[in-house]
């Protein structure tokens, strides 16, 4: 008789896992889904965000170079074209320049509020929710505390308040991407990574080396098949849009921005030149190692532990290697895709170490007092200073003139004036050799700070006025400054 027939072999029945626990101070119902505190946390940030970027588009404080630029690319595909913008030069393709087609989504938006504004609140909207996916992976693993406290410290932090403060870019659809892409990474979710990682090839070209190494980390990571199609799809879609898409765009028929790495490596040549650019020369000045050290210090450092800060190279490679000083400092728009990253490393480091109590508590202490202890250093600061609510009669000023230029008029402005216009006139920049030539207005304000004139200098600015009068400009208005001239 056979062994089944005396019953000693039994069907195996499928092993049974154990139920994940859920941190401290989480319900399995709220460990679904991001719990009110968190999305609290989103709307409060969201509201400081738009409140400081409308207030200083309002004491017109924004430039033609970005949030004009952008203005007219969003305006643009609205109208079912493909994206030119004057400020960069008569109907310049802005394809040509740089990869953002995810800028055609703020389109329908466009329609309901035709202003620079929408930008505003969308750029708000955008990166306030990248909180989100990162305070609800820290709620799952470490507590509602842990996960509010590092999304405020990312919230508030130098990067993110940097960005925000300065006009409008497209980095900001990253953020929200990022973040999702890499919660599911750092929770081996391997294959929503993947395609969170996607949309990022729509925001910017080099976007595509960022997804590459995601790929990478997703093989490391266990799916080595879906790791390394993300992988191949990032690093051809770099390579596609550089050499191909933006070229076939440009009015120079090739990829403009080669020209920083060009003058970058155009000082020397030879093996030690090769290696004084890619090693010491990549952090310095002492400019570039100030960054990287402001960038990592927010998470106390910790997220040089976790593998995800390898997501950050590609970004900060390009940035320092660059001839273009802005792109070595911490001013500006450039670290908000680094300060993602960092968090979401610091995020997965801290589940890796699975600190005790004690621990948690310093690290989260630490976080939030770096965050703090920065933020007066930084644009969301401003919302504290009573200069920012004060009014000026100056800008007033400047209101009354502009209404005196009709709707769809083709301008020349100082720099912070082209915003103001960009949503009903063919605006550019006064004194910028690639500016339309000619137009049927001038508006030049002659008392700005020295700080803040750009592209001109006092003498310049005024010679170039004079120019315009001999040309055969006159006169409109000359009011608190603001000279306004249109041509005959």
């Amino acid at each position: 008789m056979n062994a089944l027939s005396h019953g000693t072999l039994r069907p195996r029945m499928p092993a049974v896992l154990p139920k994940r626990k859920p941190a401290a101070g989480t319900s399995r119902g709220e460990e679904r889904g991001a719990g009110w505190q968190i999305w609290s946390l989103a709307g409060v940030l969201f509201f400081m965000y738009m409140l400081l970027s409308l207030r200083i588009h309002e004491r017109m404080m924004s430039n033609s170079f970005d949030l004009a630029i952008f203005e007219q690319v969003v305006r643009s595909y609205a109208h079912g074209r493909l994206p030119v913008s004057e400020v960069k030069g008569p109907d310049f393709p802005v394809l040509g320049d740089h990869f953002s087609p995810v800028l055609a989504t703020i389109a329908p938006l466009y329609w309901l509020w035709p202003t620079v504004k929408t930008l505003l609140v969308v750029q708000a909207a955008l990166v306030a929710v990248s909180v989100i996916p990162l305070a609800v992976w820290v709620r799952r693993t470490l507590g509602l505390t842990a996960a509010l406290v590092i999304g405020a410290a990312y919230g508030l932090s130098w990067g993110v308040a940097s960005a925000v403060g300065f006009d409008f870019h497209e980095v900001a659809f990253a953020a929200p991407f990022l973040a999702c892409s890499l919660a599911a990474l750092g929770q081996e979710r391997l294959r929503a990574a993947a395609w969170w990682a996607m949309p990022l090839l729509l925001v910017k070209e080099d976007l595509g080396l960022a997804v590459c190494v995601i790929g990478l980390l997703i093989a490391r990571r266990g799916d080595r098949r879906i790791g390394l199609i993300t992988a191949g799809i990032g690093l051809a879609a770099s390579l596609l849009t550089v050499l191909v898409i933006l070229p076939a765009f440009s009015p120079t028929g090739g990829y403009g921005h080669w020209s920083g790495l060009e003058n970058a490596t155009a000082e020397g040549s030879g093996l030690g030149s090769l290696l004084f650019r890619g090693t010491i020369g990549v952090i310095t000045p002492l400019e570039k190692a100030s960054t990287l050290l402001l960038s990592l210090a927010p998470t106390l450092f910790l997220a040089l532990r976790s593998p995800l800060i390898l997501v950050a190279v590609p970004t900060f490679a390009w940035r320092f290697v660059s001839h273009y000083m802005a792109n070595w400092g911490v001013s500006y728009h450039y670290s908000l895709v680094v300060m993602t990253i960092v968090f979401a490393a610091f995020i997965d480091a801290l589940v890796r170490r699975r600190p005790g109590i004690p621990s948690l508590r310093r690290y989260l202490a630490g976080a939030a007092a770096v965050a703090l202890l920065l933020l007066p250093q930084f644009p969301l600061w401003k919302l504290v200073q009573p200069a920012t609510w004060q009014s000026d009669p100056r800008i007033g000023a400047a209101r009354d003139v502009m209404r005196l230029i009709p709707d769809g008029a083709t301008v020349q402005a100082s720099t912070f004036l082209v915003p103001q216009l960009a949503g009903r006139t063919s605006v550019s920049l006064f004194g910028w050799a690639d500016s339309r030539p000619n137009p049927q207005w001038i508006l030049v304000d002659t008392l700005v700070e020295q700080n803040r004139r750009w592209p001109l200098s006092f003498f310049q600015e005024r010679d170039a006025l004079d120019s315009a009068r001999a040309r055969g400009y006159s006169t409109v208005a000359n009011h608190y400054g603001f000279v306004l001239l249109r041509r005959s």
